[in-house]
């Protein structure tokens, strides 16, 4: 006798086993050694709200929150200032390579950090005494016109005007001093004002700056009206918790010379340093990481890479805020053909994500990134964030130049593993070759490759693209947060499912003649 379709739910109750499997049954079942990500999917659940509503903030480190999964790589062809800026103004982190000098490195931070601010604590003020022809002159060499005037030219002097481009641009003799031209009927703030309330004001002041001053007068800070369209525009944009600047991070390595270089960083702005080894279980990696939390205990430190629990397990006790997970899984590396050593990345993520997040150790999933689809499945597995190089390649962000190959826009791309990075010096020792600690060797072991990949267009859409497709992925699975994903994963209410290689071949696209895959408008 059939069942009525009232008591189908009902019915379901009485059954002792659940569709799929839980994530230790997918781990420890099977039968292909260790996973990637297209060797498994994630069965669907329940949706009862709209995918607007899914949160994707995250904890990069154990001190720092960001609104979306996203964090770029350490590569010489992915990040430097320009991609940097604008990860984390999209609620992400990029981490600045470090495969040049000290100095060079250490001016990219500091452009992260000025690029957007709360208050500006050190605006560059000038004295009544300059001339109209010196201020037209710092617009080639600082990219603007308009600065406080003070009586000593300096931060804490008393404030006596303000100077803008509007001042000078149609001021003819430029040897006329600023004390001439300058406005003197000024909007201020008191000290002690909110960020929130000083940009109310400026907002209603019509101005483009918004100086703050101390009961006696003197200049102490400043906001910019350019900064406040930023926040604007920018909701969800990573921001240092006091300081109100983009949040950003750099890599260095484990040589005793990268100690000098910390310096440098820290002086910039840093906020997080990833210590950037192919193999995070040395004892040059436990060294610097122990000698960082000592000099710089407020530094949040991101180590690895790792693949196994007991390489977790020596970096969390040496001090680590965070994990890289990851060994020759990238799109540009060869570590696992050529040296025998690394792990597959799905199976890699779960085994150190499950021991490091009981320490309350976030990880970051690094390698084999190739879509929407890998981010979810590495977030499902235990990783707090994601870290794609070759998903991010060939973004108008990224350095370099494009040129054209076979009527095609192109970028390089390297692997910090290849021969060209490592034979890429700088006034320290090479960050490729201290990476995979080869420094001595005198036939570099390549164990990445160099090539180009096609024009992506700007990370302002496409990492949009990535933020609204998690957000319809976990809508799928019935998770309405990246938390409550990795919870119902852990409660084995969300379940997973092997995948074959004919299954792969079912999910993709077949049957056509011909298509174009457009991936975003």
């Amino acid at each position: 006798m059939s069942l009525s379709a009232s008591q189908a739910l009902a019915h379901l109750k009485t059954y002792s086993k659940k569709d799929g499997l839980s994530v230790r049954q997918l781990i420890d079942s099977s039968n292909f050694g260790g996973l990637t990500y297209n060797d498994f999917l994630i069965l669907p659940g329940f949706i009862n709200f709209p995918s607007s509503a899914v949160s994707l903030d995250v904890n990069l480190t154990k001190k720092i929150t960001l609104k979306s999964p996203f964090v770029s790589s350490p590569m010489d062809t992915v990040t430097e200032e320009n991609m940097a800026i604008h990860m984390a103004l999209l609620g992400g982190i990029g981490i600045i390579h470090h495969n040049c000098s000290p100095d060079e490195q250490a001016e990219m931070v500091r452009k992260v950090k000025k690029y957007e601010n709360g208050f500006i604590n050190d605006p560059v003020v000038i004295s009544p005494d300059v001339t109209v022809g010196e201020v037209k002159a710092f617009k080639s060499q600082l990219g603007f016109t308009s600065f406080p005037v003070t009586d000593n030219g300096k931060v804490g002097g008393k404030l006596v005007g303000i100077v803008t481009s509007r001042d000078v641009q149609f001021h003819d003799d430029n040897s006329s001093k600023v004390s001439e031209v300058m406005t003197t009927t000024l909007t201020t703030g008191k000290e002690g004002i909110s960020l929130t309330e000083g940009n109310e004001l400026l907002r209603s002041s019509k101005k483009g700056k918004l100086p703050i001053v101390d009961n006696d007068g003197k200049l102490v800070s400043l906001i910019s009206l350019t900064d406040l369209q930023k926040n604007q525009e920018y909701p969800n944009a990573s921001k240092s918790f006091h300081s109100k600047q983009l949040l950003c991070g750099a890599s260095i390595g484990t040589m005793p010379a990268d100690r000098e270089r910390l310096q440098k960083l820290v002086d910039a702005g840093l906020d997080v340093v990833v210590v950037d080894s192919s193999n995070g279980s040395s004892i040059f990696q436990v060294d610097i990481l122990k000698w960082i939390k000592e000099t710089f205990p407020e530094l949040q430190v991101i180590a690895g890479n790792v693949v196994t629990r007991e390489q977790a397990a020596l970096l969390i006790d040496a001090g680590a805020d965070g994990l890289r997970i990851g060994m020759g899984s990238g799109s540009i590396c060869i570590t696992q053909e050529v040296m025998a050593c690394g792990r597959p990345q799905g199976t890699a993520v779960f085994n150190v994500a499950e021991f490091a997040n009981q320490f309350g150790v976030p990880c970051i999933a690094d390698g084999g990134i190739g879509n929407i689809g890998h981010i979810t499945k590495a977030l499902a597995l235990g990783a707090s964030c994601v870290m794609m190089g070759g998903l991010l390649a060939g973004t108008s962000e990224t350095p370099g130049d494009y040129y054209y190959r076979d009527g095609k826009r192109l970028k390089t791309y390297r692997g910090m593993g290849s021969v060209d990075a490592k034979e890429q010096t700088t006034s320290n020792a090479n960050a490729s070759t201290s990476r995979y600690f080869s420094e001595s060797d005198k036939v570099f072991v390549a164990q990445g490759v160099s090539g180009s990949v096609v024009d992506k267009g700007s990370i302002s859409k496409f990492v949009p693209y990535l933020f609204n497709g998690l957000q319809h992925s976990l809508q799928d699975i019935g998770a309405q947060s990246i938390d409550e994903l990795k919870a119902k994963v852990i409660s084995e209410d969300i379940r997973f499912e092997f995948r074959t290689a004919s299954a792969q071949l079912e999910g993709g696209i077949t049957g056509l003649h011909s298509y174009e895959k457009r991936l975003h408008n």
